[in-house]
């Protein structure tokens, strides 16, 4: 009997020196805290030989915990930075680890002796599961792994799709609180290929029709000399359409001449471009065809030689298309598109002078550039097309000039004026057309030249052929069968 009761009292001991042991360290440390709930437990490293062990990577939440099973009574915990992570110590042997805020820091549990018994480097990171669960449930195609990376968010995995990728890094962007805080390394899965097609169409007529009379007369009365000039602009169109003129002069010492100025024009201006461009599904794609014209920037002079020369600059023309492309769902296409068709025009053209020496002068034109640029956003399905940019205009110019007073003289007043009219018509279409593309074999395509043969020395001399019939020995058609016309045969 008294042996067990000795057994008894030796345990309650026992327990009331632990009780003691983990009050006193809440005493002395009261940040503290103990918590009740954990997410998972730890073991312990196994204990080494001498006063040093190797440290355990640990990575928590924020605001989540871990348990820590120690083989050794704990005495003694040193916490590098208590803001990033905290240890609670609940029982001889056991301890909480709790993460505090974003950062790294290590903990270090000693026994009795001041021995190490355990070191652990931590890592706080932010709660992502959440996010995770979302991934998964709004993504469900897609195997995206989203990981803290010190204040923002690396996104790994794959995507099915673009927009997925896009998706999942806006999700990130949310919780990073930016999209600057989060590194988006998706790779998309079989990424596809988009080709655009864009025509171009426009019809321009023109009309312009001139009429007027110059009259000059030189009259003497006496000794008085009275000489009169009549000269009528063109200030509709800007400038007179040809030098035509048909005169006539009355009187011999007293002359009056009259020059009749009449020109009609009328002409018309069909455009069509068709530039075709294949990017990648997320990527831009720049296709332009044409050219660069100079252009006078400036004049530079030596002021020894007194030699000026002329600074030139170059202006760029012709087609422009650059589109960025991303493949929605269900076979959808978002397409961000800018093409521009330029050309050059003596329309607005202008005419500089220089003087080389005191009877030379230098005079240089500079056209103008007539542009129709479109550039817009659309969503359409893969095949369809739309009218990205329409334009029908109708101007219409007329001026008339002449003697103030004579002018407005019935009949005889058309001597004394010129008219001048002119009436521009302009139709303009863009239509857009893509298509999801894969590639295809070599020899499911067909080149322009392909049966393209030069004419021979008798055919070109005697003949005036300067190609024979499209055609290679062996084969007189290609080798598949397209509907309509094709292919380009010079003649």
């Amino acid at each position: 009997m008294k042996c067990g009761a000795t057994q008894r009292t030796m345990r309650t001991l026992l327990v009331r020196a632990l009780s003691f042991s983990a009050v006193a360290a809440l005493t002395l440390n009261p940040a503290l805290t103990p918590v009740v709930a954990s997410d998972y437990r730890a073991a312990a490293p196994a204990a080494a030989d001498g006063n040093t062990m190797n440290a355990r990577f640990l990575a928590l939440g924020i605001g989540k915990s871990v348990v820590i099973d120690l083989p050794r009574d704990i005495k003694d915990v040193l916490v590098a930075d208590p803001k990033i992570a905290n240890a609670v110590v609940r029982s001889a042997q056991r301890a909480y680890i709790i993460g505090a805020a974003v950062g790294q820091t290590n903990i270090v549990f000693f026994d009795a002796n001041g021995q190490q018994i355990a070191a652990y480097d931590i890592a706080v990171k932010r709660d992502l599961n959440g996010v995770r669960q979302a991934l998964r449930a709004s993504l469900p195609n897609s195997d995206i792994t989203i990981e803290g990376v010190g204040e923002g968010v690396m996104l790994t995995g794959t995507a099915a799709s673009p927009i997925e990728a896009q998706q999942a890094g806006e999700i990130a962007a949310r919780l990073a609180g930016g999209a600057d805080k989060v590194v988006n390394s998706i790779v998309v899965r079989g990424r596809d290929q988009v080709m655009l097609k864009v025509t171009v169409a426009e019809v321009a007529r023109s009309l312009i029709k001139q009429l007027g009379i110059d009259l000059t007369a030189n009259l003497n009365y006496g000794t008085a000399v009275v000489n009169f000039t009549n000269s009528n602009p063109f200030t509709a169109y800007g400038r007179t359409l040809t030098n035509n003129t048909l005169g006539t002069s009355f009187g011999a010492t007293p002359s009056v001449s009259a020059t009749l100025r009449a020109m009609e024009s009328a002409g018309v201006v069909r455009t069509l471009a068709e530039p075709n461009l294949t990017a990648i599904s997320g990527e831009s794609a720049t296709f332009i065809a044409g050219g660069e014209f100079p252009v006078p920037a400036g004049y530079s002079c030596d002021p020894t030689t007194h030699v000026c020369t002329t600074q030139i600059s170059f202006k760029k023309f012709g087609i422009s298309l650059n589109f960025t492309p991303v493949v929605l769902t269900e076979g959808r296409i978002s397409l961000r598109v800018m093409t521009e068709v330029s050309e050059l025009s003596n329309e607005n053209s202008i005419t500089l002078s220089q003087a080389v020496t005191a009877t030379t002068v230098n005079s240089l034109t500079v056209p103008s550039i007539k542009t129709r640029r479109a550039e817009t956003t659309l969503e359409i399905p893969s095949g369809g097309a739309m009218a990205m940019a329409g334009l029908i205009q109708e101007q219409t110019k007329q001026a008339i000039n002449g003697f103030p007073g004579l002018m407005q003289l019935p009949v005889l007043g058309t001597l004394f004026r010129s008219r001048d009219y002119v009436n521009s018509q302009t139709e303009l279409m863009v239509l857009v057309t893509p298509y999801v593309v894969r590639a295809v074999a070599q020899k499911d395509l067909s080149r322009p030249d392909d049966g393209f043969a030069n004419a021979a020395d008798p055919q070109a001399d005697l003949l005036g052929s300067i190609n024979r019939v499209y055609g290679v020995p062996g084969r007189t058609e290609p080798a598949r069968n397209y509907r309509g016309t094709y292919g380009f045969i010079t003649d």
